[in-house]
C-alpha cells in the first residue's frame, strides 16, 4: 500500500510538472528621465503636472510635462506639452534664475512665434507685491507648411497682487498670486484678464487657462 501511495504521489507531481503554465506577460518598454533637483522655475526634462479645470470633478486630468531642450526655427527653446481630453499643445520657452520668456506655442493645424520673446516671470526671487513688467510683442501665426497666415501685434502687462495661502486638491501651497493682462489678441489665443497662481520650484498651481494643479510627480520643498 507504501509502495502504491508513493507511486501515485510521483505520479502526481510529474503531471503538475509537464502540466501547461500561462506565459509571462513580455515586458512593456518605458522610458523616464531621473530628476535629481528642481530648479526655481521648474523646467528639468521629465517633471510633469497634472490639471483639471477649476470647478470640476478631480478625473481625465490634463497633463503637462516638459520635454526638454528642442528648437523653435533656429532658437533652442525648452518644452512644455500639455496633453488630455483631446487637446495636445507645446510651449516653448527659454527658463533660467533670469526668468521665463515665451517664444512660441502649437495651436491645431499651426505654430505661432512670438517677436521679441515675452517675459512670463522676472528673475528668481523678485516677487514682491506691486511688482510689474510688461512688453509688446509680434505673434505669427504659421500653418504647417511653415507659411505665414496672420501677424497680431500684442501688449502683455503682468502684476504681482499678493502672496497668499491657497488649498487645492486637499493640499496647502504658498503662491504668488499674479494677474496677466492681454490687449490686442483675439480670446481664442488669450483671455484679456486672467490670474494665475505660482508657487517657487512646484510651478503654476493656477494656470492662466484657469486649470487647477492635483498633483506633480515630483516634491516641492515649497509647501507650508
Amino acid at each position: 500500500m507504501m509502495y502504491r501511495s508513493a507511486l501515485l504521489a510521483s505520479a502526481a507531481l510529474l503531471l503538475g510538472a509537464c502540466a501547461p503554465r500561462a506565459a509571462a506577460p513580455a515586458p512593456i518598454v518605458t522610458a523616464s528621465t531621473a530628476v535629481s533637483g528642481v530648479s526655481y522655475y521648474p523646467q528639468q526634462t521629465g517633471l510633469s503636472w497634472s490639471y483639471v479645470p477649476e470647478g470640476e470633478e478631480i478625473r481625465n486630468p490634463y497633463v503637462l510635462r516638459a520635454t526638454g531642450p528642442t528648437l523653435l526655427g533656429s532658437t533652442p527653446v525648452q518644452g512644455f506639452r500639455l496633453t488630455g481630453r483631446g487637446v495636445d499643445r507645446t510651449w516653448y520657452r527659454s527658463v533660467s534664475d533670469a526668468g521665463v520668456l515665451l517664444h512660441g506655442f502649437t495651436l491645431p493645424g499651426a505654430t505661432v512665434t512670438i517677436t521679441p520673446p515675452w517675459r512670463e516671470y522676472p528673475t528668481a526671487g523678485t516677487f514682491a507685491p506691486g511688482l510689474t513688467w510688461s512688453g509688446r510683442s509680434t505673434l505669427n501665426i504659421l500653418d504647417s507648411a511653415g507659411k505665414l497666415r496672420q501677424s497680431v501685434e500684442v501688449e502683455y502687462r503682468y502684476t504681482v497682487l499678493e502672496q497668499r495661502t491657497v488649498q487645492v486638491a486637499g493640499k496647502t501651497y504658498r503662491v504668488w498670486v499674479i494677474n496677466r493682462q492681454i490687449s490686442g489678441s483675439s480670446p481664442e489665443l488669450f483671455a484679456p484678464s486672467q490670474n494665475l497662481w505660482f508657487s517657487p520650484y512646484l510651478g503654476e498651481v493656477r494656470t492662466p487657462e484657469a486649470l487647477l494643479l492635483i498633483g506633480t510627480n515630483f516634491q516641492s520643498g515649497n509647501r507650508p
